[in-house]
């Protein structure tokens, strides 16, 4: 019988529907991670990570099996994304991105579980598994919808999320770009790929509290700022009008695993 789908016991964040903006509240998530920089399709260090975040990710499936008799379906992996020049995704320079990668775990793994985990991922041969950590992700408030279809593709999806929701709402980016793949990139045509594009938000007029390389999340201000200090905070941001997500017809998505 088939262990606990924890995707399904919260719907509100692994079933959005297709092109359609909703808020949702993110809680804490443990997460094994490893971090890397370079095109994903050309670098071996991406591909070794994401092996072994699913060597070990499997691993601590059978150890929570074995040890606490508890089973469950392992989750998919996740990424997130970000540039020191946020042109470099507008420009398709995928040398100049930076990622880490991860797969939720869920919260009755402790840390000395997750450990062994890794270590069994080491002794498989997994050649990023010295890499792995365990990483706890608090993204708060944030806004996602579902993106079907090519990676290449999520380009028009973005800029209106960033170039006309979030304005249009008073809020603004307060974290880093956040994929969430559902589908087997090896089992799946482009055009029927199933990815949650989430990005964490907060008010204009809020204090920006993230540090883009630790995954916290936001703390949030007043709601319901004007059209027009929307725009302003979000230029500031670098996003909004002028931003990489603004080339709707000629940007592509910054990710392609």
């Amino acid at each position: 019988m088939p262990g606990t789908d924890l995707k399904a016991e919260r719907r509100d964040l692994y079933a959005p529907k297709r092109d359609t903006f909703v808020e949702v509240v993110v809680p804490v998530m443990t997460y094994l991670a490893v971090e890397g920089h370079g095109d994903p399709n050309a670098s071996e260090e991406y591909r070794h990570a994401v092996e072994a975040l699913f060597v070990a990710s499997y691993a601590a499936k059978f150890v929570s099996k074995n040890e606490l008799g508890k089973d469950y379906v392992v989750l998919p992996l996740e990424g997130l994304w970000w540039a020191a020049d946020m042109s470099a995704f507008a420009a398709r320079n995928k040398a100049s991105w930076s990622w880490r990668m991860l797969i939720r775990q869920p919260d009755w793994l402790d840390a000395d579980l997750l450990m062994q985990a890794v270590q069994t991922a080491q002794r498989k041969g997994a050649a990023a598994a010295g890499l792995l950590h365990r990483h706890p992700l608090d993204e708060g408030r944030c806004v996602q919808t579902l993106h079907i279809g090519s990676y290449d593709d999520e380009g028009p999806i973005l800029a209106r999320l960033h170039d006309d929701y979030l304005p249009d709402r008073g809020l603004r980016p307060a974290g880093l770009h956040h994929e969430i793949y559902l589908s087997d990139v090896r089992r799946t045509e482009p055009a029927k790929l199933r990815t949650i594009l989430r990005q964490p938000v907060a008010a204009v007029d809020g204090a920006l509290t993230h540090d883009e390389g630790s995954g916290r999340g936001p703390t949030y201000g007043r709601r319901g700022a004007p059209r027009s200090m929307a725009r302003t905070a979000l230029r500031r941001a670098g996003a909004g009008s002028g931003s990489p997500w603004s080339a709707r017809r000629t940007m592509r998505s910054p990710v392609m695993p």
